[in-house]
């Protein structure tokens, strides 16, 4: 595999430039992750205000991600068709909007479409954050830039439990109102930034605009070698001549798209479709949502009963989050995205299990067990710690590469509609499975996905690590799940991993 830096031995550097574009554009996902934190703490004082039922908050907590899904599905056309930055400095603006009515919501009805139109702000974010990022970065410095938004969101559910803290100690119809609406102010900042950010030079390319590609990439790489290396992957992977200047290219490249990649894919984009759907499964379906959204409730079945210190607890989760999330974009481009995947989804297993046990206890013990409610709050942490350091960020890392550049927005696309699915099914479905079989149980539940989550890694997942996007369909053509001997050093291998870790 050649290098895509053109320095001979030189270690490979990371490209200030294009990390500032990752920076910028992950500034979305900041907000987003505000909005998600904010609403844990901000649903205790809105039931208060309105009376409503443990079922209204369910949908209210939910419906923000049914209608990401709807964002989801739009964002990979409109991606392909005004460009990725065009699309983020347009999601920033429907955030925006959302926000402004959540934080007016003068009755339930409002802060639901305020909701809603914040709902597909986010699925349109999702989507292109970490496209854009793994456009614009070299395969030695993807791993880190594509995570960035990941680390957004969990930047953004700190400061959104933060919040909870500060605006907590206003009147009741103040306090959560402006925990809601002040995040319409960087979501303006956002869509006027993205405008003074380039365009992703692979979505250039493929539209023809190949001197605008050529200049994008001479701004991201570290020498003009580099560059033009890049773009001859990027002509070779769009089947045009890589020495033409002006090649002829499909004036539609993305006509076709969903039937090349649902209705008549190949056997290679088959696996890469199911890698990429079946990792956002997961990534919900383990139940992260349900820790993050309803931590303060988790914390009162474990005994924990006064306000304020629910609310200083739920800051410690979202610290967690941010910390383990962090650490895992230094290594995530030494240890490899199926290694990472591996040691991480093990880990949750472990937690959810000892979260779950706990829980049993403390629901058929006649008094408070203070010893088993402290090693329940360790089983909460750990599990996001483990969560973050893997699952989290390689997610999305993954999805945002795996796929064809023809296919690329559209398989995003349709991997954050499942992403969202999944994340609204928990949220909306939580307080009702935990009333039906006890929140010990709906962890046992988690936990027993989690091994099914491991399974699919080891068995479906390839390593990514250090290629390029251009030679992804090659990765997952020659990969075969019956190369047992593979399979046989990854397990020798994880105990190292977890040591570096």
């Amino acid at each position: 595999m050649a290098a895509e830096h053109g320095t001979g031995d030189s270690p490979p550097k990371l490209n200030i430039y294009a990390f500032a574009c990752a920076a910028v554009a992950s500034t979305i996902s900041i907000i987003f992750g505000y909005d998600t934190g904010v609403m844990s703490g901000a649903m205790i004082f809105i039931q208060e205000e309105f009376s409503i039922k443990d079922g209204n908050v369910e949908i209210l907590a939910g419906i923000l991600n049914l209608c990401a899904l709807i964002g989801s599905l739009c964002a990979g056309r409109t991606c392909d068709y005004l460009g990725r930055r065009y699309t983020i400095a347009l999601a920033s603006l429907i955030f925006m909007l959302g926000s402004i009515l959540m934080g007016y919501g003068p009755s339930y009805a409002v802060l639901l479409a305020g909701r809603c139109v914040a709902g597909v702000g986010v699925g349109f974010a999702l989507m292109v954050a970490p496209v854009y990022a793994a456009e614009i970065s070299a395969s030695h410095s993807r791993g880190f830039l594509s995570s960035m938004p990941e680390i957004g969101i969990s930047a953004g559910i700190l400061l959104g439990y933060i919040s909870n803290n500060v605006f907590s100690n206003l009147s009741l119809k103040l306090g959560w109102r402006l925990m809601l609406g002040i995040a319409a102010i960087p979501s303006v900042i956002l869509a006027a930034g993205m405008l003074k950010m380039p365009e992703s030079p692979r979505w250039l390319a493929m539209k023809g605009r190949f001197d605008e590609a050529r200049e994008v990439m001479y701004r991201v790489c570290d020498d003009r070698g580099e560059a033009e290396h890049r773009l001859k992957d990027i002509k070779t992977s769009l089947g045009v001549d890589e020495n033409a200047d002006k090649p002829q290219l499909d004036p539609n490249p993305t006509s076709g798209v969903w039937k090349d990649l649902i209705f008549r894919p190949t056997p290679t984009v088959r696996r890469i479709l199911i890698a990429g759907l079946g990792i956002h499964f997961f990534e919900h379906a383990t139940g992260v949502e349900a820790v993050i959204l309803y931590g303060p409730r988790i914390f009162t079945a474990t005994g924990l009963h006064s306000k304020r210190k629910l609310l200083l607890a739920t800051v410690g989760v979202g610290l967690t989050k941010l910390t383990f999330i962090t650490l895992s974009t230094f290594i995530i481009d030494k240890i490899g995205r199926r290694t990472l995947l591996l040691f991480s989804i093990g880990g949750m297993i472990i937690s959810l299990t000892g979260l779950a046990s706990c829980l049993k206890a403390i629901q058929y013990s006649s008094s408070t067990l203070s010893s088993v409610m402290i090693l329940s709050l360790i089983f909460v942490y750990c599990f996001q710690m483990f969560f973050n350091i893997g699952l989290c960020p390689v997610c999305w890392v993954y999805s945002s590469e795996i796929f064809p550049q023809r296919l690329r927005a559209a398989g995003a696309s349709l991997s954050v509609a499942v992403n969202r699915l999944m994340n609204a099914t928990v949220s909306m479905s939580f307080l009702s499975l935990a009333e039906a079989i006890t929140y010990g149980g709906a962890f046992y539940l988690f936990a027993g996905v989690a091994v099914m989550a491991w399974l699919f890694v080891f068995f479906l997942l390839p390593e990514t690590k250090g290629r390029k996007l251009e030679e992804m369909e090659e990765l997952f053509e020659n990969h075969r799940v019956s190369n047992k001997k593979a399979q046989a050093e990854e397990m020798v291998n994880l105990p190292e991993a977890s040591q570096e870790i």
